[in-house]
């Protein structure tokens, strides 16, 4: 198995009526997330957020339909997952993009990444989140498409 690359893309999927979409990993449990993922070979971030939405949910976001908001986040990589990466990798950074589809559609899951799903308000998305980055990538969403309406 090829080491993972230190950076990834997180992707808020939401509804023009700010319902976020949340899944829930298989391991570990009860850790809820938006999609995220590792760049690949030569991706782009933007290839990378959009093949990473398809893997996830099955959805089909153009590139042109992503909001790259050119915010990264540096952060420690959780001791449980380091392995995955290259030997002395301790830290990641993580790309923000958002993506708005028209409704509420049920994602396709991969079972052996995720278990379940679910859309939440904009707001109860931000407090289920297990990561800060998370977190505050749904509330940098949010607050933009109140601001914008």
């Amino acid at each position: 198995m090829q080491a993972k690359r230190p950076v990834s893309i997180l992707a808020v999927i939401h509804t023009p009526a700010l319902e976020v979409l949340l899944l829930e990993r298989v391991k570990p449990s009860q850790f809820w997330q938006s999609i995220t993922g590792s760049q690949e070979d030569d991706e782009s971030l933007a290839q990378t957020a959009v093949r990473e939405i398809r893997e996830e949910t099955g959805f089909r976001i153009a590139s042109r339909s992503l909001v790259d908001h050119r915010l990264s986040n540096r952060y420690l990589i959780p001791p449980a997952w380091r392995a995955r990466y290259g030997a002395g990798v301790s830290h990641n950074t993580e790309h923000v993009f958002s993506a708005c589809i028209e409704s509420t559609a049920e994602p396709l899951l991969d079972p052996a990444e995720h278990q379940a799903w679910r859309w939440l308000p904009w707001q109860d998305a931000a407090r289920c989140v297990w990561s800060w980055t998370n977190r505050d990538a749904i509330r940098l969403v949010g607050r933009m498409a109140e601001s914008a309406a």
